[in-house]
């Protein structure tokens, strides 16, 4: 019986490693990216925060204007912006597979516990 608990675990991490690693590596390369289309937008070849906040709160007021005149378009942006973090997907997928597999390894922490605890109780 041992060995049909082993083998659904084991399948299990390595499916939850598996897409954990590829959300991360497709989301990395996405965010990568979009940074660097985010600096050419706003010319900032420097990445200096000062010099891109002007095109930052210009693009928020932007958004603001869409949202109040024009509430489906608004939506649409906000479906496209959602759909481009498609490998959070993954991410959540390979951690709650992960999560079963290392629920008992990984100490939990519990208020009341640790060396502030046992000094009291010492006194």
């Amino acid at each position: 019986m041992a060995a049909r608990q082993t083998t659904p675990r084991s399948l299990t991490s390595i499916a939850g490693a598996f897409l954990l690693a590829v959300g991360f590596l497709i989301l990395f390369s996405n965010l990568d990216a979009a940074a660097a289309r985010i600096a050419y937008a706003t010319g900032n070849t420097g990445g200096h925060v000062l010099e891109t906040l002007p095109a930052l709160v210009l693009a928020l007021l932007h958004g603001l204007q869409a949202y109040v005149f024009d509430h489906a378009g608004f939506s649409s942006g906000v479906l496209q912006f959602l759909v481009s973090f498609w490998p959070l997907i993954l991410i959540l997928a390979g951690a709650l597979l992960l999560r079963d597999v290392l629920g008992g390894r990984l100490p939990a922490y519990k208020p009341g516990t640790g060396s502030s605890n046992a000094k009291g109780a010492d006194a």
